[in-house]
């Protein structure tokens, strides 16, 4: 059960009991992720979670890390498109303590120039590493045909060009402007330590200024522009060729069509009894993997395909993904598939709740885009669909004509 509180600056809390739990989960999250930078700032999300971790005003490089351990606890963050996350999961008593380092850490950041220069280098080989890797770069050139200009067809890492240009300056200016009240929320999860919930009320999150971004609502509002297409590419050190396939779908405000998603993304692609493994890997044999799934974001979700088969194998198989899409309009789903893919999407979602940290994710990054749902809300979504809905509203905007797709292979083969 989820209590959620709204503070007077705007910024919100929302609490999970766990009584029998040993650890108790504290989730900061904050509409901060790479889909918020402007021009110049690319890379400037991910670049701020590294430098939060080098300290605050109050806390030197490395002391957090070695006061959250002692706790007999652990840390981590994650920058996304639309939002970034700082966590750390402590023994339950220790939770007052942890909030207050962690909450010193996030929302005043030292962001020294030394420690700035020789981090920018860190994230410099970070993109360096990432342009190595063949695959990500399938995905990341997906990406960029499909949504460019829109920030989800950038590298979330940003650009060089970028980075180099930043300063300890304008990075205090990019965090003063995103950790604002009602860019923040802090959710926890686990055995709530008396006195904790007051002790977040009287915290720095209360303190933060009341938003004033002026492109709030302009942004928030902005929904992706999708390219519909198909083009072929070589990639360096490819090992298969890979066949990509992205359609858009509605944004994470709309769970029911979210659910729709990943229900049929199920009955097409997941496990051996799904259509398209059934057909193209286990009786035809010409890929070696494939599957689907469904990536929820604020401005425009995505569904994503991706087929792995031998460069010779290439067209036959999307020929064939082709005609099995096709067929979906016509083919009615068996009760077997339609149960079966509820089981999965269903057990998917309760096995992601099993522990502190993960109901704590899902809490807050629901609460921090203003859904306020029980965390079994998913579940009532799945229930709104049968066979013939989905047949009906969700494979027609699974088809071809509507996709972009992608074919890769390696410069080797080529």
């Amino acid at each position: 059960m989820l209590e959620h509180r709204t503070l007077h600056n705007g910024s919100n809390l929302v609490t999970a009991a766990i009584p029998d739990a040993a650890l108790t989960c504290l989730d900061f999250w904050c509409r901060g992720g790479s889909a918020w930078e402007r021009s110049g700032e690319e890379g400037m999300a991910h670049f701020l979670e590294h430098m939060v971790f080098k300290g605050s005003r109050r806390l030197g490089p490395g002391e957090f890390d070695r006061r959250i351990e002692a706790l007999g606890g652990s840390s981590n963050a994650a920058t996304g498109f639309d939002d970034v996350h700082y966590h750390v999961l402590v023994p339950s008593a220790e939770s007052k303590e942890a909030l207050d380092l962690l909450l010193d850490l996030v929302l005043d950041p030292a962001l020294e120039q030394d420690s700035f220069s020789m981090e920018r280098e860190v994230v410099l080989e970070e993109i360096a590493q990432y342009r190595d890797q063949p695959d990500d770069q399938v995905l990341q050139t997906l990406l960029e045909l499909c949504c460019a200009p829109h920030s989800y067809g950038r590298p979330i890492l940003g650009w060089e060009n970028s980075l180099r240009e930043m300063s300890p300056g304008g990075m205090r200016s990019y965090h003063h402007r995103r950790y604002q009240g009602a860019n923040c929320c802090l959710s926890v999860a686990g055995a709530l330590e008396e006195g904790l919930i007051s002790h977040v009320l009287s915290s720095p999150l209360a303190a933060l200024d009341t938003l004033m971004d002026s492109d709030q609502n302009t942004r928030t509002q902005s929904s992706l522009s999708f390219h519909s297409g198909r083009q072929c590419r070589t990639f360096p050190r490819l090992e298969a060729a890979r066949l990509m396939m992205v359609w858009p779908v509605a944004s994470a405000d709309d769970q029911l069509a979210i659910a729709g998603a990943d229900l049929a993304t199920t009955i097409l692609a997941e496990g051996r009894r799904s259509r398209l493994v059934q057909k193209l890997r286990e009786e035809l044999q010409i890929v070696e993997s494939i599957d689907m799934d469904v990536t929820t974001l604020e401005q425009g979700s995505l569904v994503m395909l991706e087929a792995c088969c031998p460069a010779e194998q290439i067209e036959g198989v999307e020929m064939e993904i082709h005609q099995q899409l096709n067929s979906s309009l016509t083919t009615a789903i068996t009760d077997e598939e339609f149960h079966r893919a509820l089981q999965l999407v269903g057990n998917g979602h309760r096995f992601s709740l099993e522990a502190p940290g993960a109901v704590a994710a899902s809490a807050g990054s629901q609460t921090l885009w203003g859904r306020h749902r029980d965390l079994l809300a998913p579940l009532q979504d799945l229930m709104h669909w049968n066979a013939s809905t989905l047949r009906e509203r969700v494979m027609p905007l699974l088809q071809p004509q509507h996709s972009f797709t992608l074919i890769a292979r390696s410069e080797d083969n080529a």
